[in-house]
């Protein structure tokens, strides 16, 4: 039997670790989920045989530059890394390029992607995907499109993200009504990239206007664009 290895996800949406959980149910490998650098760092001092690292890198307080230059520093042979990240923008790679980064995977990527990126970096070999019929259904063609046509295994995420966006929706109100940019930025961050796995591309894109407008604290815009988004949220099935 092959022996599990140990990876690290650095990923502080719930939605966004169901995701990656569910991709690599059938890998014979061990996820253990981290919502912070330092909690991350904290679980590595534990946990020194971690294989791999799937690193987000808008987090809350330190950022996933921060988590992997944190491990630059450290003795090899360091873990590979991978960046699992909706903010690949230029500037970032250019900065990743300059850190020791095995490899750049964009969200949302597909199950099938961000399994064979896994695969790959653990030396996993290689299986045929199994892929069940996903006719006939509403959400057909997300379930094709980033669950390799598994509709079960989209159902199953998208039952779990519907029970979080209720939380989504407090979690909004509470950042508009203290005015935190931040929180509402990483809020809609992970939303774009959630929405757009569930096939919800119109309400992706109000996530993406409401995350450059928190960005740069524009509220005049973000408070109405917040509202659109969350009734947005309310009306997905």
């Amino acid at each position: 039997m092959m022996e599990s290895a140990r990876v690290l996800l650095v990923e502080d949406d719930a939605p966004l670790q169901r995701f990656v959980s569910l991709a690599l149910s059938e890998l014979p490998l061990e996820l253990h989920c981290c919502d912070s650098v330092d909690t991350a760092l904290a679980l590595l001092e534990k946990n020194p045989g971690v294989q791999l690292i799937l690193t987000d890198l808008m987090l809350p307080g330190r950022s996933g530059f921060e988590l992997i230059e944190n491990l630059a520093q450290r003795p090899a042979p360091l873990p590979r890394i991978v960046v699992f990240s909706a903010g690949l923008s230029t500037s970032a790679q250019a900065r990743l390029a300059e850190l020791p980064v095995w490899r750049l995977l964009a969200k949302p990527c597909t199950v099938l992607a961000l399994e064979a990126c896994v695969r790959e970096a653990l030396q996993f070999a290689e299986e045929a995907p199994s892929v069940a019929a996903a006719t006939g259904h509403r959400h057909a063609d997300a379930a094709v499109q980033h669950f390799g046509g598994d509709q079960a295994l989209y159902d199953g995420y998208r039952a779990g993200c519907l029970r979080q966006f209720a939380a989504d929706a407090a979690a909004g109100d509470a950042a508009c009504a203290a005015r935190d940019a931040q929180a509402l930025l990483r809020l809609a961050h992970n939303l774009k990239s959630v929405l757009l796995l569930l096939g919800h591309e119109s309400a992706s894109a109000q996530a993406s206007q409401l995350e450059h407008a928190a960005s740069i604290g524009a509220w005049d815009a973000a408070l109405p664009l917040w509202q659109d988004l969350r009734e947005s949220l309310q009306g997905l099935d």
